[in-house]
């Protein structure tokens, strides 16, 4: 299938550049028995049925954008040119991989000063990505990252403004708890305690898996054969309880939805043998048209950019013609796109 199949204009006064406040306050799209619904966020439990499990990723956001500058000389503290990385993830040796920015800047053995007190040295260059060690290990690492580091927003918004103080709270999921995104699962910023509360007096459940968002949700595709591309690994857990819950939805006929494709890709990874089972590890799960869902019958989600991943993911949930009404309805009635934008619910067919 070609990639430009999954290409559409999208108006960049429709990318948000921050989100709605409330955040709950965002639109909703609905998307049911092949209809399409103007909505609000605040009534999301109008369009859900008692009994419903919502399956939120319970990842949290850590400043994971640092900004160096390369040493000038190799034993000298004087700084040289800017660097910019978003950190991704440890690999078995220790080291980070990292989208760093400008590259071409770099050569293995270089070393990046960022504050006072970390530093990394350039282990690796393969094409964006690069292999950085860093001279603190641990919760020494992770405490300065704290001190220094920025909310890794996506580039579609620095590009456009600087990073306010707010984005460190509003780039959140309400449900955040468990440190190791790189990137917030953006269906989740539109919830709040209000419209949780609401959802659960009317008999909506909920439950929580993790996956840690890694830095490879900001990369587009570049294969024009959708089936050439190779999808970034990320780790994830999913518990006894959460299996549970789920099992117990589906023996009761009712809806697993999936808050985000975080939720939906960790869960359908749990169930590749049709069988729901405690799972953890890295997933390298590439969902796109032609896989077989055994779990999710619902989706929420943002609305993404053309050629992406995760628009592919849409379209194989419920149908790429379906995908392309749905986007052409979002832009002609003005809705507002990606990480800080308004939200869709996505219902498949029986």
């Amino acid at each position: 299938m070609d990639l430009s199949y999954f290409d559409y204009d999208l108006p960049s006064p429709l990318i948000a550049q921050n989100p709605v406040d409330p955040r709950s306050s965002s639109r909703l799209l609905v998307f049911r028995d092949n209809q399409t619904i103007d909505a609000k966020f605040e009534d999301l439990s109008s369009y859900l049925n008692v009994g419903d499990l919502l399956v939120v990723n319970n990842t949290k956001v850590f400043p994971a954008h640092l900004i160096g500058h390369k040493r000038s000389s190799a034993r000298s503290r004087v700084r040289g040119g800017k660097i910019s990385i978003n950190l991704d993830a440890p690999n078995q040796k220790g080291n980070w991989t990292c989208l760093g920015k400008p590259l071409r800047k770099l050569n293995k053995g270089d070393i990046i000063l960022f504050g006072d007190k970390l530093e990394g040295k350039v282990i690796n260059i393969d094409g964006k990505w690069c292999e950085i060690n860093f001279n603190l290990q641990g919760t020494d690492f992770f405490s300065e990252v704290q001190a220094i580091g920025h909310t890794p927003l996506p580039s579609y918004i620095l590009n456009k403004r600087s990073e306010n103080p707010s984005d460190q709270t509003k780039y959140q999921s309400y449900f955040a708890q468990k440190l190791g995104a790189v990137a917030a699962p953006t269906a989740s910023l539109h919830f709040d305690e209000n419209i949780v509360s609401k959802l659960e007096v009317k008999g909506i459940r909920f439950t929580e898996l993790t996956l840690h968002v890694g830095a490879g949700t900001f990369l587009p595709m570049t294969s024009n054969n959708i089936a050439e591309h190779k999808i970034h690994g990320e780790w994830g857990s999913i518990s006894q309880t959460a299996v549970d819950a789920i099992r117990k939805a589906k023996q009761d006929n009712n809806r697993v939805i999936a808050v985000g494709t975080t939720s939906l890709r960790l869960m359908e990874t749990a169930a590749r043998d049709n069988n729901i089972k405690p799972w953890e590890g890295i997933t390298n799960l590439y969902i796109r048209p032609g896989f077989s869902f055994n779990i999710a019958d619902g989706l929420l989600t943002n609305f993404h950019l053309p050629k992406s991943s995760l628009l592919v993911l849409v379209a194989a949930f419920i149908g790429g013609e379906k995908m392309k009404q749905i986007y052409q309805h979002a832009i002609k009635q003005r809705y507002r796109f990606l990480s800080y934008g308004d939200s869709s619910l996505l219902i498949k067919s029986p």
